[in-house]
């Protein structure tokens, strides 16, 4: 039997974590794909790899809406580089080496991250890592770092919806149990105030690890 591509795994992977009424699709980053023209016009001036990684997504979210039975309409680029969703929808996409995936609903914010399940760099954990953070890495495996970047890429797409306020990982911390994880504002962030939480799930194969994140009213 053929084993399946990346970001067919990756979509596989993402279903187990987001409720039915939240569209998802799928999507290779490594080839470009048709794009509207509104679509295309913000990527004049880009190098071919952007090119295909930005196609992927516009083309994973697009499918989303048309299983979400919309019509399949362009998905813009903000002057902060974020995704201009239609009207009635929100959504977010996020990519790895080789997949893409893109999600749809009709909910307050949505959050994915996926990433290779490979280990970062130890320099990174401060950076990434609050100490508490720090204290419950020691003696896990070393690619959960890459989960709690991931998660905090996930949370963070969430927000940023509802805040439209950059910053940086010292902001959130995670607590994971299971196969769930929380957020918790260290600081006031406008909507959200310090102790504010974002629950979120993931899930991993030996390939990849997803991230998810819905928001509701």
């Amino acid at each position: 039997m053929l084993s399946q591509a990346p970001h067919q795994s990756c979509l596989r992977l993402a279903r187990t974590l987001f409720a039915p009424d939240i569209a998802i699709a799928a999507s290779d980053p490594r080839v470009l794909h048709d794009m509207l023209p509104d679509e295309a016009a913000s990527l004049l001036a880009s190098v071919p790899k952007r090119q295909r990684e930005f196609s992927a997504g516009r083309s994973a979210a697009r499918q989303a809406m048309t299983d979400l039975g919309h019509p399949a309409l362009p998905v813009l680029q903000g002057a902060d580089r974020a995704p201009v969703w239609p009207g009635g929808l929100t959504g977010s996409i996020s990519h790895s080496k080789t997949a893409c995936l893109g999600v749809v609903g009709s909910v307050r914010a949505l959050g994915v991250d996926v990433e290779e399940a490979e280990p970062l760099e130890a320099n990174l954990i401060p950076i990434i890592c609050t100490p508490r953070e720090q204290d419950w890495l020691a003696g896990q495996d070393p690619v959960m770092l890459r989960l709690i970047f991931s998660a905090k890429e996930c949370a963070y797409k969430a927000q940023y919806t509802l805040s439209r306020t950059l910053f940086g990982f010292d902001a959130l911390e995670l607590t994971i149990d299971g196969f769930d994880f929380t957020a918790c504002f260290l600081r006031d962030i406008a909507p959200f105030q310090t102790g504010d939480t974002l629950t979120g799930r993931f899930a991993m194969d030996r390939d990849h690890i997803i991230t998810a994140m819905t928001l509701r009213a």
